[in-house]
């Protein structure tokens, strides 16, 4: 199915739906079907809300994916807004009081343009943590993700379990983990030939 992410419309409010928010805004989701919407599905922040319009006629299931399809559309577009080393930093601090109590202080977090086999990398002597800007663009739970695995390396150098246990605390560890393998694995399939005139 198509899908506008920008697109609104007037239709009546159906239910608020029971998924996690994406990125930073904390709002609830609203999903709103119409009838005279036939194919498109598209979703909008409205003030501390997100509006997810769709088909009268989709099920309870497809409802529930395209809500998770749309949230991350958004949470992509608003992540589009780039981000400076500044900005990283202070993110950075963000997520350690949130989920270290504060513990990994890192000394500088800057995007570099250097890492194309590997997401993050940490440095625990110097304090360091450089992100690859193969992320930028990316949700921001993911990229929040990448933070909090570098943000675990100032506390735990290696991937034992101390590591994992700590990594833990961030709640969508996994999705994050599930999304950055289907970038990989998306790198892997072979390229379509282009078309005629292409």
């Amino acid at each position: 199915m198509p899908a506008d992410p920008l697109q609104s419309a007037g239709s009546p409010p159906r239910r608020t739906a029971g998924l996690p928010p994406r990125g930073p805004v904390t709002s609830a989701v609203e999903v709103r079907r119409s009838a005279r919407r036939s194919r498109t599905v598209s979703a909008y922040r409205e003030g501390d809300r997100t509006i997810v319009l769709i088909p009268a006629r989709m099920s309870e299931a497809e409802e529930q994916r395209w809500v998770t399809v749309m949230l991350d559309k958004l949470a992509a577009q608003e992540s589009k807004r780039m981000l400076g080393d500044a900005e990283l930093t202070e993110r950075a601090e963000r997520l350690s009081e949130q989920y270290f109590e504060g513990r990994a202080r890192p000394a500088s977090v800057r995007w570099v343009t250097n890492q194309n086999t590997r997401w993050g990398s940490c440095t625990p002597a110097e304090g360091s943590i450089r992100l690859s800007h193969r992320l930028q663009g990316m949700p921001e739970y993911v990229v929040d993700y990448v933070l909090c695995h570098e943000l675990a390396h100032l506390l735990v150098p290696g991937h034992g379990p101390r590591f994992w246990q700590l990594l833990d605390a961030y709640p969508r560890t996994e999705r994050a983990r599930g999304y950055l393998e289907g970038v990989v694995a998306a790198d892997r399939l072979p390229h379509l030939p282009a078309a005629r005139g292409e």
